[in-house]
């Protein structure tokens, strides 16, 4: 079972967030134990700001076996139509696209998403198994 993993999950791990932190770890612990674990590009730069240099970012992925997987057009263009139907329908600009090309992402390449956010991404993607 291959599972995406959203930023704050990762971050709670290596940043050792005191509230989040443990649950997170064990988390990826299970999903690693039931497959792969793959990230976006999105969550990739998403994550590089909280390491020195992108070694030390490659080197912790490598560490807890997350391996990079790119977003394509496809995923993009369901982002991007997804994205319009949440703003038509009333939809803050505190979610921006980058929240749905992780969501679309994470739809079209993984059987399971982990990430704290669920509300969100349960309401604009049911699809998701977020266990």
């Amino acid at each position: 079972m291959i599972t995406a993993v959203d930023t704050s999950v990762l971050l709670d791990v290596f940043l050792r967030d005191p509230r989040h932190g443990a649950a997170s770890r064990e988390w990826l612990r299970e999903a690693y134990d039931a497959g792969g674990i793959i990230i976006c590009d999105v969550v990739y730069a998403e994550l590089a700001p909280a390491f020195p240099d992108r070694g030390a970012l490659d080197r912790t992925l490598g560490e807890v076996n997350v391996v990079v997987s790119a977003i394509d057009s496809d995923m993009a263009y369901d982002a991007g139509r997804r994205w319009k139907r949440y703003r038509e329908a009333g939809g803050t600009r505190e979610r921006i696209i980058t929240d749905f090309l992780i969501g679309a992402h994470a739809a079209a390449a993984a059987e399971r998403f982990l990430t704290r956010d669920r509300g969100f991404f349960s309401s604009c993607f049911p699809e998701l198994d977020s266990s």
